[in-house]
């Protein structure tokens, strides 16, 4: 009888040393920068005050002497200028959109740190209005021809002519029908089929955006394995909604999401040990930057942007993922909304060597208009079950497989089906490499402190030197007839119609701004300043802010 109670007695015991280790395991899976724990993320963005500096501060943050202070002010008031003088009516109508549309008022908030926002959104004023694409470059409002490097976000992948031609091909082959929703056009099947095909999978799914498609794929991955928790992990990007978005941008409290280290032990005991884990997803844009963001220039506030891609690494990686997924039956997410079928015909999977149970695609498949894909596995793709009538998982969209989306795909799909385009695959790493590297060996003769690091045709900016200016670099390049997205010199998205000369214009251009700045005293140094002194001096700025001294 005692030996009952005493076992009674231990089980909670039991209970609680397990638990207690599952958690001890959780947290040595979780990235020790802010990045890793997103409800202290999230405390700690509340907490950050709003502080802004003068004009005699703007141009002194990192006490350069007078003379380097002059050279900047001067630099500043000619690139002021340049900027104003090259596009008045485009900047006008611009600044007309900025006090209707959220979007664009909060993208010229966060093009800098905010310590410096004020004076630069002033100043250095942006256009966000284009009449015209052609080739590599596009056309503003005041006929100024620059080199795209946003690439649409990831959708411009073989050039905008090509994406006008698939939105008109594909609006002529259903035009018959029209925007006749719910009832499918034929060329649905052909679609479905080569989807089929590249991914390797059994069903696909429609949808309107990147986002959408990743929420229907955690929400199928919970639904058949009756688990609740995602693993992502951290910086990874996998569209804007609660689920997949904890910390900083949302502001709900994380809630069933585990964030954990990319590339490491830690996170395969936990996937090892849990019972709660429903899926993993992947965003293989991250092997460009494990466990980091997106690379903005919004948050460079010293020189310590980072990109380290290794292939062959990040393959093993995922071969890694996908034996403990198999092992422990967790649904493998890969995510390619935004790579997918940059890096090859069949995506990351063929490029990597892996093969996921689910696959979102978005963005180019599309053939230039909006779009979100799911591929799976039949027994995961299945929305219902035939013993129990009314569990069902639930996901219907007024838009999805419009028939003028699927015309476009139908085009898009046609075209890289072309033995020409495979053929052009099997050469990107050794093309892109090889411009990457060209622009380097430049930079690295002139003793500029700046270089490039790429994933094939998606290139980051490096700087090498500890600087708190890096980020007016963004607008040198403006300057220089060179277009990025929001987020600036971060992420440059090349497509693949470039050729070596387009690329190496646009060297040229990124060469001579990286001069101009280096002129006019932004990178100077005392060789005292480091990147760490950078961000206590930061650091003590908020307190004192906060503080109210």
């Amino acid at each position: 009888m005692n030996a009952w109670i005493y076992a009674a007695g231990a089980l909670p015991a039991i209970w609680a040393c397990r638990k207690g280790w599952n958690r001890l395991l959780l947290s040595r899976a979780k990235h020790r920068s802010l990045r890793g724990h997103a409800r202290m993320s999230q405390i700690v963005a509340r907490l950050v005050p709003h502080y802004e500096y003068d004009e005699h501060t703007f141009f002194r943050a990192d006490d350069a002497p007078a003379t380097v202070v002059e050279q900047r002010r001067a630099g500043f008031a000619r690139l002021r200028d340049t900027l104003a003088r090259k596009a008045p009516e485009t900047l006008a109508t611009s600044a007309e959109l900025e006090a209707d549309v959220s979007d664009v008022d909060f993208t010229n908030a966060y093009r800098v740190p905010f310590q410096f926002r004020s004076l630069v959104r002033r100043d250095l004023r942006i256009g966000s209005i284009a009449t015209e694409t052609r080739g590599v470059q596009v056309r503003d409002l005041d006929g100024n021809w620059s080199y795209d490097l946003g690439g649409a976000y990831g959708v411009n992948l073989f050039g905008y002519d090509f994406y006008k031609q698939c939105i008109d091909r594909g609006a002529a082959k259903v035009r018959d029908l029209g925007p006749l929703l719910g009832t499918y056009h034929p060329v649905i099947a052909s679609n479905v089929k080569r989807l089929k095909a590249i991914s390797g999978l059994d069903e696909v799914s429609f949808h309107m955006s990147g986002t959408e498609a990743v929420m229907q794929a955690v929400r199928l991955a919970r639904y058949h394995t009756g688990r609740s928790h995602v693993v992502r992990f951290t910086g990874a990007y996998h569209g804007w909604w609660d689920g997949v978005q904890p910390g900083v941008g949302n502001p709900r409290p994380p809630r069933e999401v585990y964030t954990l280290k990319e590339l490491d032990a830690d996170t395969l005991r936990v996937l090892r040990t849990r019972d709660d884990i429903a899926c993993v997803l992947v965003n293989p844009i991250q092997a460009m930057h494990p466990n980091g963001q997106a690379p903005s220039d919004s948050t460079l506030v010293a020189s310590d942007r980072h990109a380290k891609y290794d292939r062959h690494a990040y393959a093993r990686w995922l071969q890694e993922l996908r034996e403990v997924c198999s092992q422990r039956g967790i649904v493998l997410i890969l995510d390619e909304v935004f790579l997918g079928f940059r890096l090859a015909y069949g995506g990351a999977q063929q490029y990597f060597g892996v093969r996921a149970d689910i696959v979102t695609y978005g963005k180019t498949l599309g053939g230039g208009l909006p779009i979100g894909v799911v591929c799976g596995r039949r027994d995961l793709m299945k929305r219902y079950r035939a013993d129990r009538p009314t569990d069902i998982c639930f996901a219907r969209g007024t838009f999805n497989s419009h028939p003028y989306v699927m015309g476009a795909m139908s085009e898009f799909l046609d075209y890289i089906d072309r033995p020409e385009v495979r053929e052009h695959y099997l050469k990107l790493d050794d093309t892109w490499d090889r411009r990457a590297a060209a622009w380097n060996a430049r930079l690295g003769e002139l003793g500029l402190p700046v270089r490039v690091a790429n994933m094939t045709s998606i290139w980051t900016t490096l700087y090498t030197t500890p600087s708190r200016y890096n980020w007016m670099f963004q607008y040198y390049l403006r300057a220089e007839g060179l277009s990025m997205s929001w987020i600036g010199s971060g992420r440059f998205i090349f497509s693949h119609n470039y050729t070596d000369a387009d690329v190496a214009e646009v060297g040229e251009r990124f060469l001579r701004a990286a001069r101009a700045m280096a002129a006019d005293g932004w990178w100077w140094t005392d060789g005292t300043l480091t990147n760490k002194s950078i961000k206590r001096r930061i650091l003590r700025e908020m307190v004192r802010a906060r503080l109210g001294a």
